[in-house]
């Protein structure tokens, strides 16, 4: 590509993107969040607790919660350990470690607030600790059904994007395309997408990530039930008209992709968002259709697992192609 043409895509930068032309590394990841790492504050100041619980993977969320509990009521073991276990009645005393499994499992009865009564604290130290453990165990359930409750409920649009993107051929010319799928049986209506792109160009010796809108072919659907095929055609109003192979792999391109939907059940707005880098752009491939019909023909089959199936094919002469 030379470099007058890095020049005429230039004069068609757009600044809303909301990244910085000197951003450095991928802008969006795969999960659909900023890549950005904040200094300049404390660890618990720059993190949300409660929205990264909400984000986490339904087994690490369940990990956390089972470990923290058994971290707790180990420590509240050993203090009433140290504490002396004469100052708890009904505790087995032939040997050190059944003293321990007693005592751990009367402080997982006293956090709990179930208090079964074969084992009670003697003595001010000891039930001032049971008491401390009971109220603590009260405030520690109450968050822990809050965010039960919020991942439950939280409006989520479960949307599968394709792992790459492709350059296909496209109205006897080319076009950008990724696609993508619902997962569960939501029902998402009005589904909109916005497509974005940075281009990373060299100004004085610099690089620096120009961002331009890509026109899609469709841009909004009625009902997102089966896969939605996004398509961006490569015309003349393309930052990536003109682009060869060699081009697309050589060049730092980062697609960023964001869709929104209106939740039926809910009855709210749900945005999913996710990215392409260079690496994941398939020049001259196009995909495999992923549903058809079942075998009595009275149901669509949307087979999943076929969200990343595509071909190598032939494309047709770019005319705006500059070597």
């Amino acid at each position: 590509m030379t470099r007058g043409f890095r020049k005429k895509i230039r004069q068609k930068n757009t600044e809303n993107s909301g990244f910085g032309s000197n951003a450095s590394g991928r802008f969006i990841n795969k999960d659909g969040l900023p890549n950005v790492k904040r200094t300049g504050v404390n660890v618990f100041n720059s993190l949300s607790w409660y929205h990264t619980m909400l984000n986490l993977s339904s087994f690490r969320f369940i990990s956390y919660l089972v470990v923290a509990y058994i971290l707790v009521n180990l420590v509240f073991a050993m203090i009433y350990y140290l504490i002396g276990v004469e100052h708890l009645t009904g505790i087995d005393k032939s040997d050190p470690l059944n003293e321990f499994i007693d005592v751990f499992f009367f402080s997982s009865q006293t956090f709990t607030t179930v208090g079964y009564g074969r084992i009670a604290p003697v003595g001010f130290l000891a039930s001032l600790v049971a008491t401390f453990e009971a109220f603590l165990g009260l405030l520690t359930f109450a968050i822990a059904t809050g965010l039960f409750y919020g991942r439950f409920s939280r409006p989520r649009a479960y949307l599968r994007f394709s792992d790459i993107a492709v350059i296909a051929p496209f109205e006897e010319g080319t076009a950008l395309m990724f696609r993508l799928a619902p997962y569960k049986n939501n029902a998402l209506t009005d589904a909109d997408v916005i497509v974005s792109t940075a281009i990373e160009v060299i100004e004085n010796d610099v690089p620096k990530s120009n961002f331009y809108r890509l026109e899609t072919h469709l841009s909004k659907i009625n009902t997102l039930a089966l896969n939605w095929t996004v398509v961006h055609k490569i015309n003349e109003s393309s930052p990536f008209y003109g682009f060869s192979e060699d081009d697309f792999k050589s060049t730092d391109i980062e697609i960023i992709v964001q869709v929104r939907a209106f939740d039926e059940v809910f009855s709210n707005t749900v945005v999913q968002r996710s990215s392409y880098v260079t690496g994941e752009i398939v020049y001259g491939a196009k995909f495999v259709p992923m549903y058809y019909p079942d075998k009595k023909n009275l149901a669509t089959i949307l087979d999943l697992d076929k969200i990343n199936e595509y071909q190598k094919t032939d494309l047709p002469a770019q005319p705006g192609n500059r070597e």
